[in-house]
């Protein structure tokens, strides 16, 4: 009897160290993904992603792995290669806060490869089917913001009343305000400064190379005032693309708005 006691004991402790052997490296790689992203340090994130989804390619943590490694490769600028990793378990049976990013990234890699029809769509893929997203109000942000990019006023509006109206606590609110505030047309931002000398500085280099600068002030969330340097007012977005190219000629850092 005490024989057979010691050996459940044994067998019990020696299978611990097993489910612990086999547990702990996919935990603590993930949790070492976790870190690298929040370092910044995403080839890191990458390289331990990959290594996690090659020991667990048919299984949850290895869905988790490649979404980490679609993030990692979108922070890179890598951004086909994260449409890449994203589709790979867009269609698979994910948990609802996995699906929720998955989407997420996917039209962060459209919108920023300027495919804005294919954004759109994710969105609305997103929101037509399971549950209702988490960050539903980030969700119509950025469905404002790509309406926006096809000129889709009217929609953009709808989106950002909503978030004001039923979210009025959201991380979205202050951005959203601003965008209703302001006019419908295309500009290009070329740079934002907390010391308005700043952005006067650099409107006054744009005015002597005769382009239509100015300086938006606006709040962020945390209600700090910035002075953003824009250039142009624009109906059509091709027209605001060939700004773009031409002001980054010059070595600025333009960036279509909004």
């Amino acid at each position: 009897m005490k024989k057979d006691l010691v050996s459940k004991i044994f067998f019990a402790a020696v299978w611990s160290c097993v489910i612990f052997a086999i547990g702990t490296p996919a935990y603590a790689d993930m949790r070492d993904i976790e870190a690298s992203l929040l370092n910044r340090d995403y080839i890191r994130a990458q390289k331990l992603a990959e290594d996690v989804l090659a020991a667990h390619p048919k299984d949850p943590v290895g869905q988790k792995a490649q979404y980490y490694i679609g993030l990692s490769q979108l922070r890179q600028a890598q951004y086909q290669g994260a449409l890449e990793s994203f589709n790979k378990i867009k269609n698979e049976k994910l948990g609802s806060q996995l699906r929720e990013r998955v989407y997420l990234g996917l039209f962060d890699a459209y919108y920023l490869l300027e495919e804005y029809p294919q954004a759109d769509a994710t969105l609305q893929e997103l929101l037509k089917e399971g549950d209702k997203p988490e960050a539903v109000s980030l969700v119509y942000f950025k469905l404002a913001k790509v309406n926006m990019k096809l000129a889709r006023w009217g929609q953009a509006t709808d989106c950002l009343e909503k978030i004001v109206r039923s979210f009025p606590n959201s991380l979205e609110v202050p951005a959203a305000k601003q965008l209703l505030d302001e006019k419908h047309y295309f500009a290009v931002q070329v740079g934002a400064f907390v010391e308005r000398r700043l952005a006067e500085a650099l409107v006054d280099e744009l005015k002597q190379k005769e382009e239509y600068a100015y300086i938006i002030e606006s709040l962020d969330s945390q209600n700090r005032k910035f002075y953003r340097v824009r250039v142009g007012q624009l109906a059509m977005l091709k027209d605001a693309q060939a700004l773009k190219n031409r002001l980054a000629k010059f070595g600025y850092p333009a960036q279509i708005y909004p």
